[in-house]
């Protein structure tokens, strides 16, 4: 569940975009492609739903475990408000020694950089200098965080950690590219990348960011085909410059 931005020239990543723009409600989208601003005419538009059964299949692995509670996602503003970073507890569950853990998404950014390169540590990322890990936060239009609170019984501290990221750049208009999608090894397998990058798309669309793509290692091909992206879509080709030098 890894997406990296660090390419090699000799084995360039696939390019998969996942483009639409919500017209219904945020189930029901309508799907589009745009060919980078200029008008192609009608075409025929594919209704498809975002995963009906995304949260029930998260609900079915994470249920396993009678003293976990999934906590419902708030209903979505309406199209006259102004959108706001989101921030909401996707999963709480009772640990045996009495503690209870909460998974909170949060879209407003909030990472510091030291637990970010900690975090990539853990998923085997190669460093990335400190400076260049800030600017390029700094610089996302959108950054999604997982955090782990566990608070313990009797205890006024609660234990937070940064457990999954993921980011986008954006033109603020039309396109969106997502970035460095992680999650923590001891939380993977739980369907939280899933949310993750479900929850990232969500809040794109409540922007009206309709043309979303990201670059993906071949082994993650899949786990992003099953979330609605498409590679090459309409022979579309990514192609990449590097430095001769």
């Amino acid at each position: 569940m890894l997406t990296r931005n660090i390419l090699a020239p000799s084995s360039p990543w696939p390019v998969v975009s996942f483009d639409f723009r919500c017209q219904v409600s945020d189930k029901l989208l309508t799907r589009r492609y745009l060919n980078y601003g200029h008008d192609r005419g009608l075409k025929k538009h594919n209704s498809l739903r975002l995963r009906a059964g995304f949260w029930d299949s998260i609900k079915s692995g994470f249920l396993k475990n009678n003293t976990l509670q999934v906590i419902e996602t708030p209903s979505e503003p309406q199209e006259d408000e102004e959108v706001l970073p989101q921030e909401f507890v996707l999963i709480e569950k009772t640990e045996p020694d009495g503690a209870v853990e909460q998974i909170l998404f949060s879209s407003g950014g909030d990472v510091d950089v030291y637990d970010l390169e900690a975090l990539c540590d853990k998923v085997g990322w190669p460093r990335r200098p400190l400076s260049k890990l800030a600017a390029a936060l700094k610089n996302s239009y959108m950054v999604a965080t997982l955090h782990s609170i566990r608070k313990s019984p009797g205890s006024g501290n609660d234990q937070k950690k940064l457990i999954g990221m993921a980011r986008a750049t954006s033109d603020h208009a039309f396109n969106a590219t997502i970035w460095d999608v992680l999650v923590d090894p001891s939380y993977q397998g739980q369907g939280l990348g899933k949310a993750l990058v479900e929850k990232l798309i969500r809040a794109l669309l409540q922007r009206d960011i309709g043309n979303i793509t990201l670059f993906a290692d071949s082994q993650v091909v899949e786990f992003y085909r099953n979330l609605g992206f498409e590679p090459d879509p309409e022979g579309i080709k990514g192609m990449f410059w590097y430095p001769k030098y």
